[in-house]
């Protein structure tokens, strides 16, 4: 096993803002911390997030009333 190259890298940081920079945008949108981006790096998390998001009441949907 050798060490990562330059190309091993570059690939990662281009997935990197392919996934995280877009998902931070829609979650400032919908009014929610945009570092929870990060987390859709991690397996099974982001599918979580996915799930708990798409089916909870957005922070900019409530109306307090």
């Amino acid at each position: 096993m050798g060490s990562f190259s330059i190309w091993h890298w570059g690939v990662l940081v281009f997935w990197i803002v392919v996934i995280v920079v877009p998902v931070w945008r829609i979650l400032k949108k919908a009014g929610y911390p945009g570092a929870f981006a990060i987390l859709a790096l991690i397996p099974i998390v982001n599918l979580l997030l996915l799930w708990g998001f798409a089916f909870s009441k957005w922070p900019n949907e409530r109306t307090d009333a």
